[in-house]
């Protein structure tokens, strides 16, 4: 499940794999043919109100963080187009920011990761129950 992540302004390359754009707005200055993206999911990125309140300020990253793996959570089905993917073969998450390390292509794909490690699907829905095989003697 290899996940990797990169700027749109960087240029794509064929080991970039299925090139997702993970941002909300299109990026300043970038064609969509320049950008090379496979599939643009606006859904997964964070909420307008989200990213507005951290504008890339590290000093709010803990936070940020929290907060829009929270949103994840609640996105599930929004997120089974990147995890499915990833399933299959390489992905980039490709995003505009300019800091490398405090955006959401890094939350995201750790996110990710951890959902595809630990073999998680959608998030059950409130008050659903989970009956193993042990449970009913199969």
């Amino acid at each position: 499940m290899p996940i990797a992540i990169k700027r749109i302004y960087e240029p794509a390359t064929p080991g970039d794999g299925y090139r997702v754009l993970v941002d909300r707005l299109w990026p300043r200055g970038v064609s969509k043919t320049k950008a090379a993206v496979d599939l643009w999911l606006r859904d997964v990125a964070p909420s307008t109100a989200l990213r507005t309140w951290f504008n890339h300020d590290p000093d709010k990253w803990t936070e940020f963080r929290a907060r829009y793996q929270a949103e994840l959570r609640r996105n599930g089905p929004a997120l089974e187009p990147l995890a499915s993917k990833a399933k299959k073969g390489r992905v980039t998450l490709v995003y505009s920011a300019r800091d490398e390390h405090h955006n959401q292509a890094v939350v995201l794909k750790a996110f990710l990761a951890t959902g595809l490690r630990s073999g998680q699907r959608r998030p059950r829905k409130k008050g659903a129950q989970v009956v193993s095989s042990r449970d009913t003697g199969q």
